[in-house]
């Protein structure tokens, strides 16, 4: 009595069998279906309303000429030296706050654009720059 060799009767599986994988996979979709809703349903509010538009709202620009006599002049317009302290106190005092941009010629003695400064300082202006030509080759 011959029975069969031994390599017909030990084979080994190679393939996966996906049966139960699709079964566990079906199952955790049905459950997913069924608590996605009920976790949607919470406590109903009414929520105010607001908008999203950013505010943009830039302060305007002062400038401060000071030409090459040691004459002032704010946004191209002359100005003596006893109205520059008013002026910059009523701009320190906008909301919000102007910047000060100083344009000296390069011609006038430090002292008036130090001045200038000094009084920007005093009235409560908080940003000063300054204005210069780029240097061309």
């Amino acid at each position: 009595m011959a029975f069969g060799t031994q390599d017909d009767t030990d084979d080994v599986m190679n393939e996966i069998n996906m049966t139960p994988l699709v079964d566990v996979m079906l199952v955790l979709l049905i459950i997913f279906i069924i608590t996605v809703p009920v976790m949607k349903h919470s406590v109903n509010i009414d929520l105010p309303r607001a908008t999203n538009e950013a505010q943009d709202a830039k302060p305007e620009t002062m400038r401060l000429t000071v030409d090459a006599q040691g004459s002032y002049y704010i946004n191209e317009a002359p100005i003596d030296d006893k109205e520059l302290a008013p002026r910059m106190q009523i701009a320190a005092a906008q909301n919000p706050q102007p910047e000060l941009h100083i344009r000296g010629d390069k011609a006038v003695r430090y002292e008036r654009v130090a001045q200038a400064m000094a009084t920007a300082q005093v009235s409560g202006l908080r940003k000063i720059g300054f204005i210069t030509e780029p240097d061309t080759p």
